[in-house]
């Protein structure tokens, strides 16, 4: 791919500023404005049927997330992807730009493929309402920053005298820069200027912010806004296959992976004075960036989605079944998990593998009743930090609520649901789907078996299911001492719980064993690692990239599994910054 290349255009793109036409107190005479806006959001405009890296690899059963003693051979950056903004992306952008109080704006849900929402941006196709919504919220924030007049003048900075003054200039050029992550060409600013004047000479009597106010809403419905344009440069000197991202496009990387957001002036001051090029100035500009309060939002919107904590939304449970339950015990458990997560990587900067072994959580009264632990200080508001004692049953986030909770049926636990978690998400490794004709229902099995391990190991004895459930149960069952919202029993259905189970051929008792050997197993901070690298690139990682995976396993066990130092390591690593000149295959 080159800078002269033509991405796909969306046939959906021209009804894009459509809205232009309907909204604000000078709708008359904005209909022939709306489709010239609408030409200049499509300049340059970027597929949003963004395609995935070729040769993506997923790890299959018993293999693992590290490269398990196989060559390695050397790094080769995969073809670039082209991300569309997530939700959070998009807002918070806004916010950043414009400042605080927006109105409240609806864009197209994300989708989670391969558990990230900035994969589904890479790989999701914009529907037309989608592009509806983007439309609609440019011109519900343009009419909100120009409409309040205090507001209006602070965001322009100079005395406005005319819609394409030398005020003018300026301010486009300052907040095009921006909006769009780079400078404006002259080109560009030209044409923005040129459609600030076009608006007011259109409507009689029209003051000269109109004219910034329409521009400024098309910036914001422009593809350079709303999707990441990361197609790299030569490397001067270096192999023509590979590119390197240029400064500006390394200063939004950084932004979107450090902060969820567009990068600040600082970082764009940098990229214009030719920074971030280099190992050593993406380090600099990265130890700031975690320095700052949003990295710590950023690291838990990464952790939310690798732990899978918004299918906790979804959790119901009848009271009378469990007692204890109430519609605000699935939020408290999240919370314990963010307040685990900020007290591990932040506070703390500890080995991120505690998480999965340490035997403490943050507990509110209803947490610390399901617990069974005293909590002095809890109340339904205020978490406070408990340690558990060494004969608990509970030691890690595994052994808490949420994990337990959203990987359970409303009316009994699911070893299935539990030990899948476990292979996938902890482990990185494939559990391959059901066939279609298979039978799932394990009730219809008439008086035997009685239990629900039982009912599994009948299960088991179908061809068809043999080999995907010894992968599976056999670690989810080591979690039957906790009913569906994690309260430990010793009993379901009048017969005692038989908890014993394994992982890949070692045999373990409960789940406070299965703590205790992650605690020591390589797989799950490869499995981190391999996770928060497709995290930050928004696709599965080639084959050609395992070394620079590889390698970020290594200095992740030689910084102790310090989360926030495998940040800075993936920042400042070829994987992160290089990009192959290849185009991606369709």
């Amino acid at each position: 791919m080159n800078r002269s290349s033509q991405p796909r255009r969306s046939p959906l793109r021209p009804s894009i500023l459509t809205g232009l036409k309907r909204r604000g107190p000078w709708r008359p005479g904005i209909v022939a404005m709306g489709a010239l806006v609408g030409l200049f959001a499509l300049m340059g405009g970027c597929a949003d049927d963004a395609r995935q890296g070729a040769g993506s690899v997923e790890p299959g059963p018993g293999e693992g997330g590290g490269p398990g003693g196989r060559e390695v051979p050397p790094f080769e950056p995969a073809p670039a992807v082209m991300a569309r903004l997530t939700a959070a992306q998009h807002r918070n952008a806004l916010e950043d730009i414009f400042g605080p109080d927006l109105p409240r704006t609806e864009v197209e849900q994300d989708t989670n493929p391969h558990l990230f929402f900035s994969i589904g941006a890479t790989t999701t196709t914009l529907t037309e309402r989608g592009v509806e919504q983007y439309g609609d919220a440019a011109l519900k924030v343009a009419e909100v920053v120009f409409s309040d007049p205090a507001r209006r003048e602070a965001l322009i900075g100079c005395a406005l005298a005319a819609p394409d003054d030398d005020c003018a200039r300026g301010f486009l050029a300052r907040i095009g820069r921006s909006i769009m992550r780079r400078p404006l060409t002259d080109e560009e600013l030209g044409r923005w200027l040129g459609l600030s004047r076009a608006v007011v000479e259109g409507e009689p009597g029209a003051e000269p912010a109109l004219g910034l106010r329409v521009a400024v809403a098309g910036m914001m419905q422009s593809p350079h806004f709303l999707y990441r344009v990361e197609i790299g440069e030569p490397i001067p000197g270096a192999d023509p296959s590979r590119r390197r991202y240029t400064a500006w496009e390394m200063a939004q990387r950084l932004s979107f992976l450090l902060w969820n957001s567009a990068p600040d002036e600082a970082l764009l001051d940098a990229a214009a004075r030719g920074e971030l090029l280099d190992e050593g100035s993406v380090r600099q500009h990265a130890l700031r960036m975690l320095d700052a309060p949003r990295a710590r939002v950023s690291a838990q919107s990464f952790f939310a989605q690798y732990l899978d904590l918004s299918r906790l939304d979804g959790v119901d449970r009848d009271p009378a079944l469990y007692p204890g339950y109430s519609p605000t015990l699935p939020a408290a458990m999240r919370t314990e998990l963010q307040l685990m997560v900020d007290d591990v990587v932040f506070r703390r900067n500890g080995d991120m593998r505690e998480l999965f072994f340490a035997p403490r959580g943050f507990v509110n009264d209803e947490l610390a009743a399901l617990y069974e632990v005293d909590a002095p200080g809890a109340s339904p508001v205020s978490f406070v930090p408990v340690e558990f004692p060494a004969d608990s049953p509970r030691a890690g986030i595994l052994t808490l609520g949420a994990f337990l909770t959203m990987n359970a049926h409303p009316t009994e636990t699911s070893p299935t649901l539990r030990g899948k978690y476990i292979r996938e998400r902890v482990l990185c490794q494939t559990v391959p789907a059901p066939p279609d004709d298979v039978d799932l229902n394990l009730d219809d099995m008439g008086a035997e078996p009685k239990t629900l391990r039982e009912r599994l190991e009948r299960h088991r004895l179908d061809p068809a299911c043999r080999d995907c459930h010894a992968f599976i149960d056999p670690p989810g069952f080591l979690f039957e001492h906790f009913d569906s919202i994690g309260r430990f029993r010793t009993q379901a259905d009048g017969f005692d719980l038989d908890t014993s189970g394994d992982l890949d051929g070692v045999g373990l008792a409960d789940a406070r064993d299965l703590a205790a050997l992650l605690a020591g197993d390589p797989r799950l901070p490869a499995c981190v690692v391999r996770q928060l690298y497709r995290h930050a690139n928004g696709r599965l990682e080639a084959p050609s990239e395992e070394a620079a995976i590889v390698d970020l396993q290594a200095a992740f066990e030689a910084q102790g599994f310090r989360f926030r130092d495998l940040l800075l390591a993936l920042a400042t690593s070829e994987g992160f910054r290089t990009v192959s000149a290849q185009e991606a295959a369709p």
